[in-house]
């Protein structure tokens, strides 16, 4: 990063590090993965890691698989959610896309999908569910959305203090115009109206949260992540609670965090 040098905030117990544009904040977020990885490996850690999907991890995966340093063939990998009802072989299916950006590019030891088109989602939920908690994933790499939802807990939908691991949710509108914004849709109409999750729960008990939060549309839902009270009205605001969760922005993300201390 010419002439740059990356700025640091800390908020609550959360950390935000400010990076010059999305490629530097990817690859910083790519190598913090890597040597978290890498440390679980010393430490004789079962190596499961939850993938995250979207416009936000494009610059972190990339960066990521390009690494040298990455133990893939022993890696369980998970990923947050899928559309109900919805093929995998639809552009907008997030089998598709890790299979796309890291299952066809990497080989891991293993990779556990949604399938969001079972015809009995519920089974698929109590199942996932058990295939995490025998796994234990200490690492979970992450995205903020537009709503504040993170995987797709949206705030009618978020409960932190949720029995369940992995549920079926309704997405609301402002997270279905942001997949048509991000592409992935032509039109609202188009968005499935529900998902299969991860609950908030579930990814607040991982060790380790890895959060990318590139782009100019990000910037609103980082100052509420910061400044708000922690509640589902922004589900996003309960990472300040977690021990372990930095988030990478870039300047275009950070925008409207510029009246906040900043330490180099």
């Amino acid at each position: 990063m010419p002439n740059e040098e990356v700025k640091h905030i800390t908020v609550d117990r959360m950390k935000i590090e400010i990076h010059h544009d999305t490629a530097s904040a990817g690859r910083a977020a790519a190598e913090a993965t890597a040597q978290a990885i890498q440390e679980l490996k010393q430490q004789n850690e079962r190596l499961a890691v939850i993938f995250a999907t979207g416009a936000s991890q494009l610059a972190m995966l990339d960066a990521l698989i390009a690494r040298a340093d990455v133990p893939w063939k022993e890696i369980e990998g998970f990923h947050l959610d899928e559309y109900v009802g919805i093929s995998e072989n639809h552009r907008a299916s997030f089998r598709r896309y890790l299979r796309e950006r890291l299952t066809q590019r990497v080989t891991l030891g293993s990779f556990f999908e949604i399938q969001g088109d079972a015809p009995d989602p519920e089974a698929i939920c109590r199942q996932y569910a058990q295939r995490l908690e025998a796994a234990q994933p200490q690492l979970c790499l992450l995205g903020i959305g537009e709503n504040g939802h993170l995987a797709f807990n949206d705030p009618a939908e978020a409960n932190f203090g949720d029995p369940l691991d992995v549920k079926i949710v309704n997405l609301d509108a402002e997270c279905r115009e942001q997949q048509v914004a991000e592409g992935w849709f032509s039109g609202p109409a188009e968005v499935p109206s529900q998902a299969i999750t991860v609950t908030i729960p579930a990814l607040m008990r991982v060790p380790r949260l890895i959060v990318s939060v590139p782009g100019p549309r990000k910037a609103a839902v980082m100052r509420r992540t910061v400044e708000e009270a922690i509640s589902t009205a922004c589900p996003a605001t309960i990472l300040r609670q977690h021990p372990d969760a930095t988030i990478y922005l870039d300047r275009e993300s950070a925008a409207e965090l510029e009246s906040l201390p900043l330490s180099r």
